[in-house]
C-alpha cells in the first residue's frame, strides 16, 4: 500500500471497534455494551448473543473461519484455541453460528500452563471469560477475542486479570480523591501506557545456524566484532532498505489490527531498532503489546529476518528494553500528570505526583520485582539501562517546585528561554525547563512518568499492575488524611501534607547519573533497595507489607501472590537449566571439534612445512597452537564444572534455593566457560567455526 490517502481506511480495519459496533448492532444493544465498557457494568446474556451475532457476520465477511479465545497465561506469550464457525445441520450440510455464551465463556486444559500449585494435573477445568474492553479483531483467518483466564475455582491465571483488577483499584481510589478535592464532574479515571518496544533484526539463515539463538533467544559464546557501537553512528542512523521495507510492512498489519504504531528507527547498537505507539488505555495497550511482538517476528520471517526480543542476545553491546509511559487520564480526557503552566500553583496536579512518588518510594521493591527476568538480570545496570536501584528523576523545575513546598519558601519560576543554536538562519524555539536523564529508572518526562526498567520481552502488564496498585494505596492514605478536614482548612492540610510526604519520600528522588559507583554508594546510605538478580527481588513479592497490598486492593489473594512467587523462581531455575544444555551442547559439538580440527590443520601444517624447510622459524604458528591448546584445556575445566554446577542445581527442591543455585554456581560457570570459548573463537578463521560470527550476525543485513 502506497497510498497515504488510504491509511485512515486501513486502520482498524481488523477490528471490531466502536465504529463498526454503532454501524451493526442495534441501538439498544450498542448502548447496554458500551455501558459495560465504559463503566464496568454486567452484560446480559441476551445482549450478548446478539453482539456474537453481529461480530460473527462482520468476522465472516473479512474472511474469518474461526474464532479463539485469546489470552496471556503466565508462560510470559499469549495462548489461543480456535473453533470453527460452522454447525451442522440435519440434511448434511452447516451453517455458521456463534453464540452468546461461546462469546462470553471458554474452557482451555488449565492443569496444562504454569500455576504455582494453583492447579494440580488431574484438575483440569479452567475457564476464559470475554473482555469487552478489548476490542475482537481478525487474524490469520480466526476472529481473536481477548479474554481474562482463570481456574474453575476462580483464581487468576493470566496476566489480564490482575492487570485489569489494578486499573479498577486505581480508578475507584482516584476518583473518590478528585471528588474530595471539588472534582465531582469526574466519574472514572483510567491509567495509559505507551510501551516502546526495542528489538534486533538478523538474518534468518544465520540465525538458523545458531543452536543458542534458536533455544535461548541469545548467544552463550561469541568473540566481539571489530566494530559494536562505539561510533555511535547506528542509533537514528539512516535505514537500512531492507529494514525499511520491513518496518513498513510492520506499521501496516499494526494499523490493520488497530495498534497505533507511531514511531521507528535505528537504535544504539548495530542491528537494533525500536517501535513506540500512541498512547492507549492500560489494558488496551498490554494486549497490543503482545500483539506487536507476535506481528514482529512474523513479518520478519516473510522478509528473510530472525526478529530477537531478549533483552540481551549480544554480548558487548546495548541490550533491548520497553520503556513504560505511564500516566492517569479522566473520563473528560484530561492528564492528571499535567502540570500546566504553573506547576507550583497546580494543586491537583501535586497532589497525584506526590501520590505516585509515595507509591514508587514504598514499593520500589515490587517495581523491581515486576521486571525481573533472567534475560533483564543481564540488562540491569550495565551502562545501557537504568540499574537495579529503583529512583525517581523529576529534573530541575519540578525538583525545585517540591524543595520549595518543602521550606515553605516561594517558588520563582525561571523565565523561558529561546533556544540559541549560534546560526541566525536556524528558527528560535522555547528551551524546556529541565534535561532528560536516561539513566533514571522511573523519570518525569513532561506529562508522564517513564519506567525504563522493564525488559524487551517482558509483558507490560507487570509494571503495570504493581505501578496502578501501589498508586492507588497511596491515594488512599492521601484520602483518609484529609476526608475530615473542613471545607475552609482543605487548602491548608493539603499543603502540610505535601510538605510532609516530600519530607518522607525525597530520599527516592535523583536527578544524577545513575551509572556511577558513587550513586550506588548513595543510594545505600539512603536505604534505597539494590536488587540485583531474581533471586535477590523475588522473595521480595510475598513479603507482609506486599501481601497486604495485594489482598487489601483485591489484586491477588494469598494464594495467587505465592503461585506468582513459585512461577517466578520456576521460569528462572528452567531458563538458566535450558542455557546450560544449550552451551554444552555447542560447545561439545560443535566448537571443540572445531578447535580440535583447526589445532591438528595447524600442526599438520607445521610439520609439513618444517620437513620442507627446517631452517624456517615457527613461532607465529607455534604461539596460536599452543595458546588454542591452553584453551582447550580451559574450556574442558570449565565444561566439567558447568555440567557439575547444574546437576546440582537441578537436585535442588525448593524454588528460591534452585534460583539462587543457578544464578551463583550455574551463571558464574557459564560465565568462565565462555570466556575460554571466546578467546579460542577470536584466533580461530572464520572458515573453521561451526556457526555464523559476531561480525556475520550484526553487520550482515544491507
Amino acid at each position: 500500500m502506497n497510498d497515504t490517502k488510504l491509511i485512515p481506511e486501513l486502520y482498524g480495519s481488523l477490528v471490531f471497534n466502536d465504529k463498526v459496533m454503532r454501524e451493526r448492532l442495534p441501538k439498544d444493544i450498542y448502548k447496554a455494551l458500551h455501558k459495560t465498557i465504559q463503566n464496568g457494568t454486567h452484560l446480559e446474556l441476551d445482549v450478548a448473543n446478539v453482539v456474537a451475532a453481529a461480530m460473527k457476520e462482520w468476522a465472516v465477511e473479512h474472511g474469518a473461519t474461526h474464532f479463539t479465545h485469546w489470552f496471556q497465561p503466565m508462560t510470559g506469550f499469549t495462548a489461543e484455541k480456535h473453533d470453527s464457525f460452522i454447525s451442522p445441520t440435519g440434511d448434511g450440510q452447516v451453517i455458521m453460528e456463534f453464540s452468546g455464551k461461546e462469546l462470553i465463556k471458554g474452557e482451555p486444559d488449565a492443569s496444562s500452563f504454569p500455576s504455582g500449585g494453583l492447579r494440580a494435573t488431574f484438575e483440569a477445568r479452567g475457564y476464559t471469560a470475554w473482555d469487552p474492553t478489548s476490542p475482537a479483531f481478525i487474524k490469520d483467518g480466526s476472529l481473536y477475542i481477548p479474554t481474562a483466564f482463570c481456574s474453575y475455582n476462580g483464581e487468576a491465571l493470566d496476566k489480564k486479570t490482575p492487570l485489569l483488577r489494578s486499573m479498577e483499584a486505581l480508578n475507584t481510589s482516584a476518583v473518590k480523591l478528585l471528588h474530595l478535592l471539588g472534582r465531582e464532574d469526574v466519574r472514572k479515571v483510567d491509567t495509559t501506557i505507551g510501551s516502546e518496544q526495542e528489538y534486533f533484526l538478523i538474518d534468518k539463515d544465520l540465525y538458523k545456524k545458531r543452536k543458542d539463538l534458536l533455544f535461548c533467544g541469545r548467544t552463550l559464546i561469541g568473540a566481539p566484532a571489530p566494530k559494536g557501537q562505539e561510533m555511535e553512528d547506528h542509533y537514528f542512523g539512516v535505514l537500512k532498505p531492507k529494514v525499511s521495507a520491513y518496518m513498513h510492512d510492520l506499521d501496516e498489519e499494526l494499523w490493520k489490527l488497530g495498534v497505533p504504531a507511531k514511531t521507528k528507527h535505528n537504535e544504539v547498537a548495530p542491528s537494533q531498532h525500536e517501535l513506540a505507539p500512541v498512547f492507549s488505555t492500560a489494558n488496551v495497550a498490554a494486549d497490543h503489546n503482545q500483539l506487536t511482538m507476535e506481528i514482529m517476528k512474523k513479518v520478519a520471517d516473510k522478509h528473510h529476518f530472525a526478529c530477537l526480543l531478549h533483552e540481551k542476545p549480544f554480548e558487548g553491546i546495548n541490550g533491548s528494553g520497553k520503556h513504560n509511559n505511564w500516566s492517569m487520564v479522566t473520563d473528560g480526557g484530561e492528564n492528571l500528570l499535567n502540570p500546566g503552566k504553573t506547576p507550583a500553583e497546580n494543586q491537583q496536579f501535586l497532589v497525584f505526583l506526590l501520590a505516585v512518588i509515595k507509591a514508587v518510594d514504598e514499593y520500589a521493591d515490587l517495581m523491581r520485582v515486576s521486571v525481573a527476568s533472567a534475560g533483564n538480570d543481564h540488562r540491569l545496570g550495565g551502562n545501557e539501562a537504568p540499574p537495579a536501584i529503583v529512583s525517581i528523576f523529576l529534573g530541575d523545575e519540578l525538583t525545585a517546585v517540591l524543595r520549595s513546598i518543602e521550606e515553605g519558601t516561594d517558588f520563582k519560576k525561571q523565565k523561558q528561554t529561546l533556544m540559541e543554536i549560534g546560526a541566525h538562519v536556524l528558527p528560535h524555539f522555547a528551551k524546556d525547563t529541565t534535561d532528560r536523564n536516561r539513566t533514571s529508572p522511573f523519570a518525569f518526562t513532561g506529562n508522564k512518568f517513564e519506567f525504563r526498567m522493564p525488559g524487551s520481552s517482558l509483558s507490560v502488564a507487570e509494571p503495570n499492575i504493581i505501578l496502578n496498585t501501589a498508586v492507588a494505596e497511596a491515594l488512599d492514605q492521601i484520602y483518609e488524611t484529609l476526608k475530615d478536614v473542613p471545607e475552609t482548612g482543605l487548602d491548608d492540610a493539603i499543603q502540610e501534607l505535601l510538605k510532609t510526604m516530600i519530607k518522607n519520600h525525597k530520599k527516592i528522588l535523583f536527578n544524577g547519573n545513575g551509572y556511577t559507583d558513587e550513586w550506588v554508594e548513595e543510594a545505600a546510605r539512603r536505604g534505597l533497595y539494590n536488587l540485583k538478580s531474581l533471586p535477590d527481588a523475588v522473595p521480595q513479592f510475598i513479603a507482609d507489607k506486599n501481601v497486604e497490598l495485594f489482598t487489601k486492593h483485591h489484586i491477588f489473594s494469598k494464594d495467587e501472590i505465592y503461585s506468582r512467587y513459585e512461577i517466578l523462581l520456576e521460569n528462572y531455575a528452567k531458563t538458566l537449566h535450558i542455557e546450560s544444555l544449550a552451551m554444552q551442547d555447542m560447545v561439545k559439538k560443535d566448537f571443540t571439534p572445531a578447535l580440535f580440527a583447526y589445532i591438528n590443520t595447524l600442526t599438520e601444517e607445521v610439520l609439513h612445512k618444517k620437513e620442507l624447510l627446517p631452517e624456517l622459524p615457527f613461532s607465529y604458528e607455534k604461539d596460536i597452537i599452543t595458546t588454542l591448546s591452553a584453551a582447550a584445556e580451559q574450556i574442558m575445566t570449565s565444561l566439567k564444572e558447568l555440567e557439575e554446577s547444574t546437576a546440582c542445581a537441578e537436585g535442588k527442591e525448593d524454588v528460591l534455593e534452585a534460583a539462587r543455585s543457578y544464578h551463583d554456581q550455574v551463571l558464574a560457570a557459564m560465565e568462565s566457560l565462555r570466556l575460554a570459548v571466546d578467546q579460542a573463537e577470536a584466533l580461530m578463521p572464520s572458515g573453521s567455526l561451526p556457526y555464523p560470527t559476531y561480525d556475520e550476525l550484526l553487520f550482515s543485513l544491507r
